[in-house]
Formats: C-alpha cells, structure tokens, sequence
C-alpha cells in the first residue's frame, strides 16, 4: 500500500490563500471598506484599518457604530463561508466555483465600549453550523483582545454547499 506524496507547504498555502481570496472578493463591500482577512492555518480574523471617515462621534471620536456591527456581520459570513470551504481546500480540491454565502437571518449587536480612531480586529466563533442554519458569535477589540469593543450573535441561512447563483 503506497502513500500519497504530501505537497509541498508553499503550494498548500497558495491553495488557501487563493481560497481565502476568492471567497472575499465575492462581497465588494469588504474592498469597499476596506476590511482585510488574516489566515492561519483555518483560523481567520478580520482587520478593520482605521480611516477617519469612519469616526460616528467627533467629539469623542468613536467609530461609528454602523461600521463597527458591519464589520461584525462580514466577520461572520466568511469565517462561515471559509468552514464550507476548508474541508474541501485540505481534500485537494480545486474550487471551480464558490459555494454560496450564508444569508443573515438576525444579527444582534453589543456595544460594549467606544471603538477608537484606530484599526479593530474581529474573530468569528461558530457555535451551531448545520446543513440549513448556523448561530456565530463575533468578537472585535483594538488594542487588548481581553477587552472586547463590540460583540455580536448572528443566526445565518446556509446555502446547503451548493454553486453560487449570483
């Protein structure tokens, strides 16, 4: 019985980077905002690169809180859509098309401090994903992860791996 030769680390890694690229370019509102995603290994977290457009309140400045649960709601969609593609990734497969993105149900957003005139970080904790429907939770903080910004729970509609439509 013969094993199959492992690939090479940079091609694994230019698989999933390419994976990752794919999936974020499907919604133009990240480029827009200009939300980026670090991977490692299949864990991601979402980079919010401060812009003073983004300030809600001068006075204080704060960022803006339509900003902040936006970058909650996105947070959540790819890290759910990045756990539909990542078993198929670490299969080998190459990805023809993307699987469809999960469509948000309900998103509640707690404001647990004033987000700061700089970059914010979110990570995306998947607590119920089945077949039809998944519950997330999402946490972003700026400067110390123990002291979260903003959280929030998000019930979300699978697409059932099947192609995008759109």
């Amino acid at each position: 019985m013969s094993r199959r030769t492992p690939e090479p680390v940079q091609v694994v890694k230019e698989r999933r980077d390419a994976a990752l690229a794919a999936l974020v370019e499907r919604v133009p509102y990240i480029r827009f905002m200009g939300f980026a995603f670090e991977r490692r290994g299949d864990e991601l977290t979402c980079v919010m690169p401060y812009r003073p457009d983004m300030i809600g309140n001068p006075l204080l400045p704060a960022l803006h809180g339509g900003a902040l649960a936006a970058f909650l709601e996105v947070t959540a969609i790819i890290s759910l859509g990045w756990s539909v593609i990542w078993p198929r990734i670490e299969a080998g497969e190459v990805l023809e098309t993307q699987p469809a993105l999960p469509k948000t149900i309900d998103l509640t957003v707690d404001y647990l401090r004033s987000g700061l005139p700089r970059d914010a970080y979110a990570r995306a904790e998947i607590t119920r994903a089945g077949r039809r429907y998944a519950s997330v939770r999402v946490e972003a903080w700026q400067d110390n992860r123990a002291r979260p910004t903003v959280q929030a729970t998000g019930h979300f509609l699978m697409p059932d791996q099947l192609p995008a439509d759109d």
